[in-house]
């Protein structure tokens, strides 16, 4: 009965999405509240570097073919491998995307709230970018570090694929409390170059307007020097840098050998290490790396 009612409330959603009915306001950023938890997990001793991790978990389908065709067990196990590689590698953020509320095709239940418990960290803040018929998905920060000035944002509706977005928050850099630096979640649309691009020029306005030092994780189905340019774009309009951005070895999409999940920082920042992890979790591979100040750039408090 309930699988019944999921895939009726999909094909209305689709129409939905079809239709160009998925509202955002596209121009501005909404407050989202940080979520304590419990902290279960000894932390990671304090480091001068900043470690940061991202996965586009999948609704915690891991590899399966769909998360509906899963039971609350199954999705459960899969979030728990996460939970145990996030507890492994220990880092002090890390950057979620296709991660869900309460959803009908993942279980019903909070997979952030249950991911930061699990794996011991102390905030979280989560942005629901598609709500409705059901479903309830986005992007996410869980961090071992306090977080301020949250926002979530869903861009500009497109027809044909559902709604994205990203979240942001703010967090004080290790050893160096007077340093606040955003980092950011981000999902963009996998279809079109046009809303790719779209997408991206949003995302540079509203964090340029922030005017903080930059650390953007997620899935942004975009690879170095595509023939759109999108990548390129969106680091020449906030003045980002990849780790050795042309490299053929760190793919994260496997079926389809493509590097489309990305860490960017700003010009405060140098990459100390940055591995694509071997663990099968998603669909996706994660992605870590760990970043310090770069002392030739001054950065203002």
């Amino acid at each position: 009965m309930k699988r019944s009612w999921y895939l009726t409330g999909t094909v209305v959603l689709l129409a939905t999405v079809l239709l160009g009915a998925c509202a955002s306001t596209g121009g501005t950023m909404a407050p989202a509240s940080v979520r304590q938890h419990a902290v279960t997990i000894v932390p990671a001793p304090a480091r001068e570097h900043l470690k940061v991790m991202t996965l586009n978990v999948a609704h915690g389908r891991r590899d399966g073919f769909h998360q509906a065709l899963l039971d609350e067990v199954q999705i459960r196990d899969n979030l728990d491998r996460i939970a145990h590689v996030a507890r492994r590698e220990a880092p002090d953020v890390l950057a979620l995307q296709e991660v869900d509320g309460p959803s009908a095709w993942s279980g019903d239940f909070g997979h952030v709230d249950y991911l930061a418990d699990k794996a011991g960290f102390s905030r979280s803040l989560r942005g629901s970018h598609t709500d409705g018929f059901g479903l309830d998905y986005g992007t996410a920060l869980l961090a071992q570090h306090d977080l301020h000035d949250g926002a979530s944002h869903v861009f500009a509706p497109s027809a044909l694929t559902p709604p994205k977005g990203f979240v942001v928050a703010s967090l004080a850099w290790p050893e160096r409390p007077d340093v606040l630096v955003d980092v950011v979640s981000v999902h963009m649309d996998f279809f079109r170059d046009p809303v790719q691009r779209r997408q991206a020029a949003e995302l540079a306005e509203l964090l340029a307007a922030r005017a903080r030092p930059l650390v953007v994780m997620g899935d942004l189905n975009v690879e170095w020097q595509d023939a759109d340019g999108v990548l390129e774009h969106l680091m020449d309009a906030l003045s980002l840098s990849a780790y050795k951005g042309g490299t053929a070895d760190l793919v994260t999409f496997p079926s389809t050998g493509r590097r489309i999940d990305w860490i960017l920082v700003s010009p405060e920042f140098r990459f100390v290490s940055y591995r694509v992890l071997p663990d099968t979790l998603s669909d996706h591979r994660a992605v870590i790396a760990e970043i310090a100040l770069d002392p030739s750039t001054a950065v203002v408090p």
